[in-house]
């Protein structure tokens, strides 16, 4: 099995318990699972991975400004290598929300395979939302391990 990636940015701290509770459900099947801001990741952490989740806080209805530089610096030095590698995306927000739109525009160009819907965290991740999460990181390692 490939390891799997979680990016993410936050400020906080509830896009980055999101990411825990992914990387949680993930290590249920998964052997590795590797969990790094975005700011940390590059194109080889992508190049690399079996399967990549990422999350983001909602600012001002687009996602965070590391997560759109994590997309940028990885574009072209994995185009035409990372297509159709499993994706889940996780946005936090306080009520907007629209900042998957934008993610899941980007994961389109990159050609991930998105395997669900974005998982939508209102303020920190709890109850129902930790349940979804971890789902999300299940669904994420057995898909690469099918790939």
């Amino acid at each position: 099995m490939s390891k799997i990636l979680v990016i993410y940015h936050t400020l906080s701290g509830n896009t980055e318990a999101a990411a825990e509770y992914i990387a949680q459900g993930a290590r249920e099947i998964a052997d590795e699972v590797e969990v790094k801001l975005a700011k940390e990741a590059d194109a080889e952490d992508l190049r690399s991975c079996g399967a990549i989740a990422v999350g983001t806080p909602d600012y001002f209805s687009y996602m965070a400004g590391m997560v759109k530089d994590f997309f940028d610096r990885t574009y072209y030095p994995t185009q035409g290598q990372v297509a159709g590698k499993p994706c889940v995306i996780f946005v936090t927000h306080g009520g907007g929300g629209r900042a998957k739109d934008s993610i899941q525009s980007i994961c389109d160009s990159f050609e991930f395979d998105v395997l669900t819907g974005p998982v939508m965290i209102k303020n920190s991740p709890e109850g129902e939302n930790v349940v979804s999460l971890k789902d999300a990181g299940r669904k994420l390692a057995r898909a690469c391990d099918e790939n």
